[in-house]
């Protein structure tokens, strides 16, 4: 059956039908229809197009469709043009032609907008809570190795050191970040399209606002032509879900690296690897490096919507079917990509004495010796120059910062003191950065702490 046709002397022809066709793609949002419609049929009701007794039919009716739908044969052999048909279809087999009131006073247009927006909001609310989820198995993980001291790297070269918990909470900050951006990009989704009709708003008196109420929404739209063209919101969701994406493909690059023999600082779980199909002796991150795929995924569905979007006259048009294929792929990437980082920040084992070593046989004491040297009164460009020319020194030499004792430091540059020869293990440094922010080992408690507080205020959110 059509939602159209009375004004055509033929039917679509077969290749339009095929090529036109959804329901193989937004088959996913059934329930998301079901439930529109009868919080649709609720607000016939309030407007005396249907009677107590057909909203309770209908109600009851989309009740069965929905627990019919959950069999794995509800879908086999159906040629409907999309969900939508597939829906009234199944209806009209049901209530017979007290189905055809359903369709009263709303637009497909409209109809589309409010399933995206019902489902989305869910998948928000799943990416939500596997955000906290591995937000929580960070601080888990930090706590386990709270005295680890590893290198940080800029330009994939040693620079100075940091704690373990510190360089995790840097990733929670991202993941923070994410938490946050999909709650707003929830706050545009969660607006209720119902009721403006194709683009010009409905012709009957519906009550707006109970019918958000009834589905949950927190505000209803303001203009009818904007609804018709707005995919905004599924735009917001798409940027949101890259963006985190980044975060993720850059913790999985990461520990890909600290992985690998050449780093040798930490062991993923077995659960989490795979082996090779000729090579006995190979673990290989696979689940990282998967992470690091999808990016591309979820990265062309926010280009494919952006470039269907960019040109379209106000208001709806045949294009924006092309938003969901896109929508779900990210979607599902997302939360996938989100569940298995998960699995593999709570596999991880590191090997604390590997980065120390690391750390200590290179130069990251370097700027914790100039800082040192500044605030003794030596100009900061000059103690720049000073040490720059001891790691040289020790570079051509051969020597580690551990080789230089107090008098051979003061030796080779009378602006150095006995005292400054601490600062030449890593672990001292770390001391003089206490600052808010910084990897000094009292900051770093208080801003785990900081992250366990903001981690319960993101469920807390998350349950409203």
């Amino acid at each position: 059956m059509k939602l159209w046709g009375g004004r055509f002397e033929e039917g679509p022809s077969e290749v339009f039908e095929r090529f036109s066709g959804s329901l193989h793609f937004d088959r996913r949002l059934i329930d998301a229809d079901i439930r529109g419609s009868q919080a649709f049929a609720r607000a016939l009701e309030g407007v005396k197009i249907l009677t107590a007794a057909e909203r309770a039919e209908l109600v009851s009716a989309f009740d069965a469709i929905r627990d019919q739908a959950r069999g794995s044969e509800f879908f086999n052999g159906a040629t409907d043009e999309d969900v939508h048909t597939l829906v009234i279809r199944k209806l009209k087999e049901r209530v017979g032609s007290l189905a055809d009131k359903i369709h009263t006073g709303r637009s497909r247009n409209e109809q589309v907008s409010l399933d995206i927006r019902l489902w989305l909001r869910d998948e928000i609310d799943r990416a939500a809570e596997l955000l906290i989820n591995l937000m929580l198995a960070l601080i888990v993980c930090a706590d386990r190795y709270p005295n680890a001291v590893v290198p940080g790297y800029t330009h994939m070269r040693r620079a100075q050191a940091v704690l373990w918990p510190h360089y995790l909470l840097a990733y929670f900050e991202m993941f923070a970040r994410d938490f946050e951006r999909i709650q707003e990009t929830r706050a545009r989704v969660n607006v209720m399209p119902l009721g403006s009709g194709a683009l010009a708003g409905s012709g009957f008196p519906f009550d707006r606002e109970a019918m958000a109420r009834d589905l949950g929404f927190a505000s209803v739209t303001n203009n009818s032509m904007d609804v018709s063209a707005d995919r905004d919101f599924a735009l917001d969701f798409l940027y949101a879900a890259s963006t985190t994406m980044v975060h993720l493909s850059r913790l999985a690059e990461d520990w890909i690296l600290y992985s690998s023999e050449e780093f040798g600082w930490l062991e993923l779980g077995d659960g989490v690897t795979s082996g090779s199909s000729l090579m006995p002796q190979k673990k290989n991150p696979d689940s990282l490096e998967l992470i690091r795929g999808k990016c591309g995924r979820v990265f062309g569905s926010l280009s494919s919507l952006f470039v269907t979007m960019k040109g379209l006259p106000t208001t709806y048009n045949r294009d924006m079917q092309e938003d969901k294929e896109p929508l779900f792929e990210a979607a599902d990437q997302l939360s996938g990509s989100l569940e298995m980082a998960c699995a593999v920040v709570e596999s991880v084992r590191l090997y604390p004495e590997r980065p120390a070593a690391a750390a200590e046989m290179s130069w990251v004491v370097a700027t914790d010796l100039a800082e040192a040297l500044a605030r003794n009164g030596t100009p900061f460009h000059q103690a720049h120059q000073i040490v720059g020319r001891l790691v040289l020194e020790s570079v051509s030499h051969g020597r580690t910062p551990a080789d230089w004792t107090p008098d051979a430091l003061v030796k080779f540059a009378p602006e150095f003191t006995p005292e400054m020869a601490k600062l030449l293990q890593p672990s001292e440094g770390m001391k003089t950065r206490e600052i808010r922010g910084g990897t000094g080992p009292n900051a770093v408690v208080a801003a785990l702490g900081e992250a366990e507080t903001r981690l319960e205020r993101f469920r807390q959110m998350a349950k409203k």
